[in-house]
């Protein structure tokens, strides 16, 4: 299956997202805690989809996102949300993110959404 890099300050959450994301068959190649540690990781490891965490310290995700597609245009990006970011979501959008997950995480949301953008 697909290679996953996760960018979340929250260990929860990438503990969590790891999880469903193995359970899924997907091979997680590497966590980071910042968007700056994101990236470096992404031109490291060149994996075939990000998630970003839109909410972190140093880089955000969308600041991350956007020198993530800056790099790689074809780059396949999930941003990770809490509610009522609705403004993030928008810029996130016009910087190449493909889809949206919710906090907290929801298993099947999560398959679908991943199904439908590595497929992209």
């Amino acid at each position: 299956m697909a290679k996953i890099l996760i960018v979340d300050d929250s260990r929860t959450s990438r503990r969590m997202l790891r999880a469903i994301l193995e359970e899924m068959g997907h091979e997680v190649v590497a966590e980071a805690v910042n968007g700056e540690d994101g990236f470096v990781k992404y031109k490291e490891l060149n994996p075939d989809l990000v998630t970003l965490d839109i909410t972190m310290p140093v880089l955000d995700g969308i600041q991350a996102l956007s020198l993530i597609k800056k790099h790689d245009p074809e780059a396949k990006a999930v941003m990770i949300t809490a509610a009522g970011q609705r403004d993030k979501m928008i810029k996130a959008v016009k910087y190449g993110a493909a889809e949206f997950i919710t906090k907290p995480y929801e298993k099947e949301v999560v398959e679908k959404i991943l199904k439908e953008v590595l497929a992209l």
